[in-house]
């Protein structure tokens, strides 16, 4: 086997994502100096000063805080291009760190901790959780990891497979930019629109391949019905096929009114069933796992298959 032959060949893609998948597995996210919270220590630096609430400013905020990050990663990647694809790529992926706020929660829960579940819950929504009961906790963990089961694992990959690491890294960090910039506040509605605007461009085909994902990895006809008949009522058009898919597939309700800064959400229902128990936060977490996996195949047969056409 000509090892730098597979790196340089039709496997590299896939390869360099399953590196980067195994890293991210048995490392986690970096304890320190993670790039993803230097980001958005830059991105609210930025906000401040260029916070004119004008979608002009909002533009150029976006450019200052995104651009130069994925330039010098075009810059570098010649250089050593799967080294620099597997760690753009394990540093965006947040696989291993969903997983274990999602376990934090379940686990709070079914000890009866319901003050220590909703902490932790508030490090994985935006929503209030001060006054949540046991199954507003579970609802709002649920919907986070079905949420970023697209956003921070599976729409990565998908800008990774088109793009290599630099496509991965613009993905996410505008996404970061949105759950920062892209609330209906004073604040940030005219400001966060082109944050919120990109994003929901960025995400479009990989969020219905999501929840195209989750369907046939569980419940397909009622994740499908799901999509389609609650997905258009979403604010959100992406974040609406993905739980609403989430959902139907786990056989669960989920949405229902949502406080956000301070203001009541009168968010439609999603999925179908009962109202979600602490147990279900695993499945979702597997569903999402499973997901990733069926990508990475995916990968590996349209690498092969090139490679046998080349």
């Amino acid at each position: 086997m000509n090892l730098p032959a597979l790196l340089a060949g039709s496997l590299a893609v896939p390869l360099s994502a399953l590196a980067a998948v195994v890293l991210d597995r048995l490392l986690g996210e970096p304890v320190r100096w993670h790039p993803l919270v230097g980001f958005g220590q830059l991105a609210a630096a930025i906000e401040r000063r260029l916070n004119r609430r004008t979608p002009t400013s909002g533009v150029a905020a976006w450019c200052l805080a995104v651009f130069p990050w994925v330039g010098l990663a075009l810059l570098a990647r010649p250089q050593a291009a799967f080294l620099c694809d597997t760690l753009l790529l394990y540093f965006v992926l947040g696989a291993r760190s969903l997983g274990e706020h999602a376990e934090a929660v379940a686990s709070r829960l079914q000890a009866g901790d319901l003050d220590g579940a909703r902490l932790s819950v508030g490090r994985m929504v935006s929503r209030e959780t001060s006054q949540l009961d046991a199954v507003g906790v579970t609802r709002a963990a649920l919907e986070s990891v079905l949420e970023n089961g697209n956003d921070a694992i599976l729409a990565a990959l998908f800008w990774f497979a088109l793009l290599g690491g630099p496509g991965a890294l613009l993905f996410r960090l505008a996404n970061t930019l949105d759950a920062m910039w892209g609330y209906r506040t004073s604040r940030y509605l005219s400001y966060g629109r082109a944050a919120a605007r990109i994003d929901d461009c960025l995400g479009w085909l990989p969020a219905r391949l999501t929840a195209l994902s989750y369907a046939l990895l569980g419940r397909t006809r009622p994740a499908l019905f799901c999509w389609r008949t609650q997905a258009p009522a979403w604010d959100s058009p992406n974040a609406g096929p993905v739980m609403a898919a989430g959902a139907g597939s786990l056989g669960v309700l989920l949405g229902g009114p949502a406080i956000y800064h301070g203001r009541e959400d009168k968010r439609p229902s999603l999925g179908s069933g009962l109202p979600p128990l602490a147990g279900d936060l695993r499945r979702a977490v597997g569903l999402v796992r499973r997901s990733l996996w069926l990508w990475l195949v995916a990968l590996f047969a349209i690498a092969a298959t090139r490679g046998l056409h080349a």
